[in-house]
């Protein structure tokens, strides 16, 4: 299970309606987190590392992050996080 993460401008943003969907922020902290769906969402502040049994990916401000449907993993919040989100 891979996370995904692109880069897509604000154009590309809007048609998708991204800046419409549910806002989502946490404080700097660890915790463990599973994924019972496909996320997809957009990092508007902050950075984290996400560490799975496959890899370990940082994201950030002007991420696009796919979160794939079964993925357990670790957040490590860096600085404040503040996320666009959807469930597919």
């Amino acid at each position: 299970m891979k996370i995904d993460v692109t880069q897509y401008s604000q154009d590309e943003l809007e048609q998708e309606g991204v800046f419409g969907w549910p806002v989502w922020e946490r404080d700097e902290e660890k915790f463990d987190w599973y994924y019972n769906q496909n996320e997809l969402c957009y990092i508007v502040e902050g950075e984290a590392t996400i560490t799975s049994e496959f890899e370990s990916v940082t994201i950030k401000a002007g991420d696009f992050v796919t979160f794939p449907k079964g993925l357990e993993c670790v957040w490590d919040i860096h600085s404040a996080i503040k996320k666009h989100y959807s469930f597919e």
